[in-house]
This record gives C-alpha cells, structure tokens and sequence, in this order.
C-alpha cells in the first residue's frame, strides 16, 4: 500500500508542477512577442489539442488499466503482446493525424478568421498549424508508452516524462523566441512559428525520458515475462474491443473544453464582424490564451484533490456498497466546492492585478478575465461528474450529455457574441457545461437514488464563509488602495500576495473554527489543527 501511495504522490506532483509551468511560462512569451501576436499561438494549439485527443484515443488509460488487469492474473505476456502492437498502431496514428493536420491547416484557417480580418493573414494561422502539427508524430507513440508503466503500478516514468517534456518546451520556445526576436531581428509571428515547434522538441525529450526508464526496468519486466503463467491467448482484436469500450468515454472527457474553445476559435472573429464589433485587440487571444491559462489555476486546485475520490467510487458500485457511494459522492460535490470557489471570488476580486503580472495593463484583458473566471467552477464539475458517471458503469451519459451541450454553445455562440461580444461566447459555454453538468447529475441521482440534504446545508455554509471571505476582501483592496497603487508588475505581485493572504486567512480561519475543513479534509487535517485548538 505504501508503493501505491508513493506512486500516486509522485504523479500528481509531477502533473502538478507541470501543470504549473505551464502557466508560469505565459509571462515572458507574452512580454516578448506582445499582446498583437500571442493570439497566433492558441490558433494552432486548439486544433492541435483535438486531433491529439483524436490521435491518442484515450488509449493510455485504457492500456494501463488492461496491462494492469492481465498482470494481475500473472500473465504478463499478454500486456507485452498489445505494448508492440499499441506501439505500431500509434506511430501510425501518429502519422496519419499529423498528415491530416498538415493539410487541413489552411482550410481550417480560412474557417477561422473572417475576410476583413487585420491581425493575421490565413498563412500566418496555416503556418502555425503546420509547425505544431509535428508533435503529432511523437506524442501517441510516448503517451501509449507511459500507459505500459502505470500498468505495472510505476508512476515515476510518467511523472517525470511529463515534468521533463514540459521544461524542454519550454526552454525550446523562450529561447527560440527570444533568439528570433532578439538575435536575428525576426518579427513576433515568426517566433510564435518557431514556439509552436517547442511540442515536438518537448516530446522528445519525454520520449527519451521514457527510454531511460525503460533501459532501467527492462530486466525486471523481462524476468516477470519469463515467468509468466500460461498466456490467455487473447486475440488482438479483442484487446482493442476492450480498450476501445473504456477509452471512448476518456476521449470525450479529456476533449471538452478544447471542444468548446474549438467552437469559439470557428466561430468568434465571423460572428463579430456580423455584429460590426470592431477589434482593436485580439479578443479571441484573451479568451481563449490569456484569460484561459488563469482560469484553469483554480481547476487545478480543485480536481486534483476530488478526483483522486474516483476510484472509491468504482470499489464501492461493483461491491453494491451503495452507502459508501454516496458518502464518496457528498465529499467529491463539496470539495469541488469548497476549493474552487473562494479562488474564483479571490481572483474575480483581484483580475486587474491578476492580469498586470501575468501580461500587461489591460483594461478589456483584466474585464475578461473577471467575467471568465466563474466558468472555472463548472470546468472543475463536469469532470467530476463525468468520471463518476465511469465508476457507476454510465459511460455512454458522458458522450450524449457532452454533445448536448457542446450542441447548444455551437448554436447560440454566433448570436450572443452580436450581442454581447466576448460575453456572449462566455455566456454560450456557460449555458452548455450548465446543461450537460446538470443532465451528468440527473443520471447520476437515478442511477443511485442519490439525495443528499446535507450536502445542500454544506454548500449554503460554503457559501456564507466566502461571502465573509470576499468582505474581508473587499475591505483589504479599499485600504491597501491608499498605500500600494498598481504602478508596475512588482506593486501588482505585493497587492496580490497581501490581499489574496488576507482572504485566505479569514477563510482558512472560518472552515477549521466551523469543522466545515476538518469534515471534507479527512483525520489528517484534524490531528493538525488540534494542536492549534481548533
């Protein structure tokens, strides 16, 4: 138990720190190549993304968890077999979506920008496409690869392959960006081209990550191989039926939101020029780039933590502990809670400093960000929701409830961007995850006969401690007013750090003085705070 928990702590702090460069890296790409330009790089990334998801199949989970299945019966033959065929099957895959891409890189370009567009030129956009669409060659092939390792229960392959084609990326596009820009005089959309290249450099890095490891465990696999009982013999088709019935559901989970940014990137900068919105700026780049990457900080805070409830959820369905679930049930809802909502208000409170730090002072960049920021709750739900819907064997809901919703942001994004502008694609992709999180929940309560009043009384007291939270906000903005202005990025960071603790306090305060923190937290969280009299 104590490997399995070692395992578990390396990925999600390697997927974490990942996660957080990720953000992090945002701020000197974005002083180097300008507010006119990064906008170039998310209209390569979101194509990118869905034939990734497309390319890749959900096959890493699902090749975990068959490798896992037959290795515990002692067959290790079989997870050896379906590793040279999986293999095989995403280098081609590989090649395929990468050709696609390749070519439909125009024609999805000339989809995405309207005739009258003035900040980039189709063969900008094409460009960017066709540069990031390498990636494509190398990533199934390791994600499939990384898939083998946690079969066996080894998490450090992944954590560290992910840590290490992330620094590599990153490293990759600042230093080919500033080199182009600084070095040889080149313009910010040539170093946003040579950038995008930085997913294919980064997977080669995890790939010889991977490799390393591989050498490392050879042995030991071999040697279990050796020892294997008597293969089951399980034809190759069948394995990929198997996998396919667990991995479609994962596609859809893992492609929501790039969906949802996909039907924006189709339809934004069309609908505007419909609704005679002039744009000075690149509105799309701040909704679905700038304003994105902070949104997603307070998902990450909040589904690290209740997805991990997850797999309780399956133990307890097939076991008929129908108790047990929804006890799991009522601490994923209000953890989700819980975490995600004081962030949003805290950083809805604080979007202009928020903003300045990460990018510049921006009057519409900071106003987007604060309209955009309660979405992050419903980006941290429907994952949850969905995932549960797994764990009771409901998979087939996730799909029809996401296309569903995806449906209706498809059909009123256009008409509420004319009237609303940038709120209005905000407010179609509220009104879809709305629904499907709702139509999750509607499934969910009669597949289980799931009632919970007491759940209901949390979220009321969850809501009266950020209520407290965002006075005691309020009132530390007003008065820091007075002693520490927004006069550069340095002032912004101190206002943030004091007014953000300050917050953070009263909250942290409130949940351990209400138990409300040592109820969701577990007996952890409770011999810790006994010491402090809590």
């Amino acid at each position: 138990m104590s490997s399995l928990i070692k395992g578990t702590a390396i990925l999600t702090l390697g997927l974490f720190l990942s996660k957080v460069l990720g953000v992090i890296y945002i701020i000197p790409f974005y002083s180097m190549v300008g507010a006119d330009n990064i906008g170039l790089y998310q209209y390569a990334y979101i194509p990118y993304n869905l034939m990734l998801a497309l390319a890749i199949s959900g096959a890493p989970i699902a090749f975990s968890k068959f490798t896992a299945k037959y290795n515990s019966l002692g067959d290790y033959e079989t997870g050896r077999r379906l590793l040279r065929s999986g293999l095989l099957t995403m280098m081609v895959t590989g090649i395929v979506s990468f050709l696609a891409l390749y070519v439909l890189a125009e024609p999805l370009a000339r989809i995405t920008i309207s005739e009258d567009e003035i900040l980039y030129s189709v063969d900008d956009i094409a460009d960017a496409i066709r540069w990031v669409s390498f990636a494509l060659i190398v990533v199934p092939f390791m994600s499939l690869w990384r898939g083998f390792f946690q079969g066996y229960n080894y998490m450090m392959p992944t954590a560290v392959s992910q840590l290490v084609e992330q620094i590599v990326r990153i490293i990759f596009l600042l230093g080919g960006a500033f080199a182009v820009i600084y070095l040889f005089d080149g313009t910010p959309k040539t170093a946003i081209q040579f950038a995008v290249l930085s997913a294919a450099v980064g997977a080669l890095g995890g790939l010889v990550t991977l490799y390393y490891f591989w050498r490392k465990k050879k042995p030991e696999y071999n040697h279990l191989l050796a020892t294997s009982v008597e293969s089951y013999d399980v034809r190759l088709r069948d394995m990929y039926r198997e996998i396919l019935l667990y991995a479609v559901p994962v596609i859809f989970l893992g492609i929501a939101n790039p969906l949802f940014q996909f039907v924006d990137l189709m339809t934004f900068n069309r609908a505007m020029a419909a609704g005679n919105h002039i744009m000075e700026t690149d509105l799309l780049g701040i909704l679905n780039l700038t304003a994105h990457k902070l949104v997603m900080i307070p998902v990450m805070l909040a589904t690290g933590f209740s997805m991990a409830l997850i797999p309780l959820i399956t133990k307890h369905f097939t076991r008929n502990e129908h108790l047990q679930v929804t006890k799991t049930l009522d601490q994923s809802f209000q953890l989700i809670l819980f975490l995600t909502l004081p962030a949003v208000i805290g950083m809805t409170m604080l979007s202009d400093e928020l903003y300045h730090v990460f990018y510049q002072v921006s009057d519409i960049g900071s106003e987007i960000l604060s309209h955009y920021l309660p979405v992050a709750i419903l980006f941290a739900a429907f994952p949850v929701t969905a995932s549960i819907l797994q764990g009771i064997n409901k998979q087939k809901w996730i799909i029809i409830n996401l296309l569903i919703g995806l449906g209706l942001k498809a059909l009123l994004n256009t008409p509420l961007i004319i009237l609303f502008e940038t709120d209005g694609a905000i407010a179609a992709t509220i009104i879809g995850y709305v629904v499907a999180i709702t139509m999750n929940m509607i499934v969910i309560s009669k597949a289980m006969n799931y009632r919970s009043k007491m759940v209901f009384r949390r979220i009321l007291l969850i809501l009266i401690l950020n209520a407290v939270m965002a006075f005691a906000v309020y009132f530390a903005m007003n008065g820091l007013d007075y002693i520490i202005g927004m006069d550069n990025k340095f002032l912004s960071m101190i206002r943030i750090i004091l007014i953000g603790g300050v917050g953070a306090i009263v909250y942290g305060y409130l949940s351990l003085k209400t138990g409300l923190a040592q109820k969701l937290l577990g007996a952890r969280i409770t011999r810790i705070t006994r010491r402090f009299g809590f």
